[in-house]
């Protein structure tokens, strides 16, 4: 089984908790949940990577689908 530590302080995404497996696999989770909207439209709280730079993005693309299923949440 896997273990895991927290990341230095240097890489952080706000909002977001970093954790990086003994395995070098890259963890983030949101440390607030989104709104139950972004949920059902399938948002993840919780993204994993190979690099920093990818698990980055993918808090990027969760994100900005959350704002997206909020904003239509709010419209309809």
């Amino acid at each position: 089984m896997e273990t895991a530590r927290s990341l230095p302080t240097a890489r952080t995404i706000p909002g977001w908790r970093l954790i990086i497996s003994d395995a070098g696999r890259y963890w983030a989770i949101r440390n607030r949940a989104f709104p139950r909207t972004a949920l059902r439209a399938g948002v993840e709280p919780a993204v994993d990577a190979d690099t920093f730079e990818e698990v980055q993005a993918a808090v990027a693309e969760q994100e900005e689908k959350a704002r997206d299923a909020v904003a239509e949440g709010v419209a309809s």
